[in-house]
Formats: structure tokens, C-alpha cells, sequence
């Protein structure tokens, strides 16, 4: 799997609506360039509002595609920590590359667990460092932020692995880290680690054609929670159990 280059903002003097320098389309009424839209399948109604998460996760896919395509990389399994929106798209953009694909997170029932297995993946619930000492997955992506997940998964991969880090840690919570056993791990194996965030117009364009091509019972399982307009504030409490918030404007 070879993936095309793509374009990264490197001074930072970049926009991005509702994220940087220019408001969001939380309004009745905006305006947009054409050149900048991407048609989204009529099929998906509602579950449009999935493209932007999965545009995250399509382009961590393509910045391990790059990666590994410095040598010779044909990946047969895969490794997401954490079943959030984020890590369940990236699930399913792993699914539908036709890999082995393995889910983490803590929670042992509920929605996360059986939307996992009806892609066609394994869910696990383990210790991370059992996980990973049992898989020796060739791709991770970490998708959680927990600085102790993060650690975990670092020295676990098989040779020549990828790690993909989507989730932002906290700060002020210090983890022990055997720096000297990361290097030797990473050097020695040829391993990688990169992070990404955000995704450009190709990546949009991705998703939507991965979310067209995704069970829609599947993905409207995804969305656990829709909050009326006038009730926006309650979209910020934590849902037992939930997913994804979906704002109903």
C-alpha cells in the first residue's frame, strides 16, 4: 500500500474553521468556497457529521502508509488503544484495508465491545503490556493520550513497526520511561514513531468515501448520545457507556 504525499503546514500561520483562525458551521446559515466542499454519499444522512473524525484517522493511516514505505511494508496486523470515535474509525479504516485488526480499551461490556466485534476485529481488555507481548503488532495507533499507554506500546511492536500517536496526554502526570530500552528497541528493529492531527481536503475526501462504504448500522451505532441545540452544555458531561455526542443543530 503505497499513499500519496501530502501537504503539512509548517509555520503554523495556517486556518482551520471551528479548530483555527476561523469560526465553525455551528450556524443556520454559512458560506463556503467550492473548491473546499466534499460531497458527502446521501446515503449517510446524519452520519455525515462522522467525516471530520474520520478524516483524522485517514490521514494517520496514510502517514503509516508513507512510513512504512520506506522499505518493504506489507502489514498484516494492526493495534488500536482505545474504542472512542477516533479509535473505532480507525478500526474500521484498518478493517477495510483487509488487516488483522485488534481493538484496546478498559471497559469489558457495553457498545465498544460489540461494535469491535461486528467489524470483524478483536476487542481486548487486558493489560496493555500483555497485549502487546502476545500480538506483536506491526501498526499501532494509539488513540487514548494516557501517558502509561503511550510508554506501553512503544517497545511492543514487531520489527519494523509503526506507531501512530492520535491522543493528546495531559500534562503534569509524570510516567517512568526506560529511555535507554526505547532506543535500543527503536533503533535496533528499525522501528517508527510519528504523531498526527488534523487532515487536509484529501483526507476529507477519503473518509467520506470509507464512511459510504461502512455498514450504516454499524456507524449510526457510533453516535450513543444527540443533544438538542438549546442543551449544547450537556454534550460536555461524561456518558456512561457513550461514544459519540452528536449536537443536533
Amino acid at each position: 500500500m503505497r499513499a500519496r504525499p501530502i501537504r503539512l503546514c509548517r509555520n503554523g500561520r495556517y486556518t482551520e474553521r471551528g479548530i483555527q483562525g476561523v469560526d465553525g458551521f455551528g450556524s443556520e446559515r454559512w458560506r463556503i468556497e467550492p473548491d473546499y466542499a466534499i460531497r458527502v454519499d446521501d446515503s449517510l444522512g446524519m452520519l455525515g457529521v462522522l467525516v471530520e473524525p474520520t478524516s483524522v484517522v485517514a490521514k494517520a493511516w496514510e502517514q503509516v502508509e508513507l512510513v512504512g514505505g520506506r522499505s518493504w511494508f506489507e502489514p498484516e496486523s494492526a493495534l488500536v488503544t482505545g474504542a472512542g470515535p477516533v479509535g473505532l474509525l480507525a478500526a474500521l479504516l484498518g478493517v477495510q484495508r483487509g488487516l488483522d485488526v485488534h481493538v484496546l480499551d478498559r471497559v469489558t461490556d457495553g457498545p465498544k465491545p460489540e461494535l469491535v466485534r461486528a467489524l470483524g476485529a478483536t476487542y481486548h481488555a487486558e493489560p496493555v503490556t500483555e497485549v502487546m507481548t502476545a500480538l506483536r503488532p506491526e501498526i499501532v495507533l494509539e488513540a487514548t493520550g494516557a501517558s502509561s499507554v503511550v510508554v506501553d506500546v512503544l517497545s511492543g511492536t514487531a520489527r519494523y513497526g509503526v506507531t501512530c500517536l492520535l491522543g493528546v496526554s495531559p500534562s503534569g502526570r509524570p510516567v517512568r520511561v526506560d529511555a535507554g530500552g526505547v532506543n535500543r528497541e527503536f533503533v535496533l528493529e528499525n522501528d517508527a514513531l510519528i504523531g498526527s492531527v488534523n487532515a487536509n481536503q484529501e483526507h476529507f475526501r477519503t473518509a467520506a468515501t470509507a464512511l459510504a462504504d461502512a455498514d450504516r448500522d454499524w456507524l449510526d451505532r457510533l453516535v450513543t448520545r444527540r443533544v438538542p441545540f438549546d442543551r449544547a452544555t450537556e454534550a460536555l458531561e461524561p456518558e456512561d457507556g457513550g461514544i459519540k455526542t452528536v449536537i443536533d443543530l
